[in-house]
């Protein structure tokens, strides 16, 4: 029973040595946190101006003055009258019309001199052409005429008391087989013949056609290029013309007297 007992005193006493030290760092945590809450800044706003009624008064005075002014000046400018030399503005436009015309005879001159370059070159493209297809046609003519004499000689050749004159010499005991032979020959020689001219026609024939249009290219160009040179020297005709007539249409002016000693 004693010793029960005093067991009960001993935890009693632990419990209330605990105690006494959970609220000794209790009261230390609560002291260090009202010094950090001291330390910290306060914030505070800062006074706004309100201004008084009289400087209220003033601004708006000088601000409907100033806008007074700015009106005024404005009427001013509007009012003054517009001082326009109609004369004047009539050289003006006859002077930028004239200019006008000017730029655009230029720039059609330009233009057709541009254009006529083009037409020379296709021109001489064109000339170049003609002749080399002409060229070609004079091969082929002349190839033509060989392969025509040599067809004329294996027709005459292929006659029967030529093919047999042939073969005279041959000397063999079937003359008859080797005029059948020599005949053979001539015939396929004189198909090959024929297919290089019908070839050749073909080809002079497509020749014919190209050269036809060249020279109706070509002619064509030169008529144009013909056309384009009369068409600029009636235009410095013109011109001319027109420059002689402005300066005898410009008024003499004597010239004024010196006056005497």
């Amino acid at each position: 029973m004693q010793k029960y007992s005093m067991r009960k005193l001993t935890s009693g006493a632990l419990a209330l040595f605990l105690i006494a030290g959970f609220m000794l760092v209790d009261s230390s945590a609560q002291k260090r946190r009202r010094k950090r809450r001291a330390s910290a800044p306060r914030i505070t706003n800062p006074a706004i101006y309100q201004p008084s009624a009289n400087d209220n008064a003033n601004t708006a005075g000088d601000t409907s003055t100033s806008n007074e002014n700015a009106n005024g000046q404005g009427n001013t400018q509007n009012t003054k009258p517009s001082s326009g030399d109609p004369e004047e503005m009539k050289r003006t436009i006859r002077s930028l019309s004239s200019q006008v015309d000017k730029l655009t005879d230029k720039l059609g001159q330009m233009q057709e001199e541009q254009r006529s370059l083009v037409d020379l070159e296709r021109l001489s493209r064109g000339e170049q052409h003609s002749a080399q297809l002409h060229a070609e046609m004079r091969d082929v003519q002349a190839k033509e005429a060989e392969l025509q004499a040599r067809l004329e000689d294996i027709n005459y050749a292929l006659k029967p008391e030529n093919i047999e004159r042939a073969t005279a010499g041959y000397g063999s005991t079937h003359p008859e087989e080797v005029r059948e032979q020599r005949r053979k020959q001539l015939e396929a020689e004189k198909q090959r013949v024929q297919g290089q001219l019908d070839h050749l026609a073909a080809s002079r024939a497509s020749l014919e056609q190209a050269i036809a249009a060249a020279e109706s290219e070509v002619d064509r160009l030169r008529k144009r290029l013909d056309a384009a040179d009369q068409a600029a020297i009636e235009n410095a005709k013109r011109k001319a013309q027109a420059e002689a007539s402005s300066q005898s249409a410009q008024p003499y002016s004597s010239p004024t007297p010196t006056p005497g000693p």
